[in-house]
């Protein structure tokens, strides 16, 4: 596997990871068959996302941008399709997570 086909699969990985979320919202504790067989699936895309990545990836900086991309982007989602909330702290806070994330791949080695 290419280092760019394993940055692919990691940002895929991330996105899946906010799909999941999404999903785990709207299965409202397991209580809804579809959206929870479908959280399931997706998680275990994510995973086999995040495996594949990690064998050409230092899996630190791997799981870090992985989960920078999920925290961000289930922000994103919660306030595109939740309507959730957004202070002043939070998009500090979410700057700080891009930075983290873009430093990461920036000083990567391999």
């Amino acid at each position: 596997m290419t280092h760019n086909l394993a940055w692919g699969l990691l940002v895929l990985a991330g996105l899946l990871d906010v799909a999941w979320a999404g999903a785990m919202k709207l299965n409202e504790g397991f209580t809804r068959l579809s959206w929870s067989v479908i959280s399931l699936l997706l998680l275990a895309a994510l995973v086999a996302a995040l495996g594949q990545a990690v064998k050409v990836l230092p899996v630190g900086t791997a799981y870090a941008v992985w989960t920078g991309i999920g925290a961000v982007g289930t922000v994103v989602l919660g306030l595109v399709v939740f309507q959730e909330s957004l202070g002043v702290g939070r998009l500090v806070c979410l700057a700080l997570v891009v930075g983290g994330v873009v430093g990461l791949k920036l000083l990567e080695t391999t």
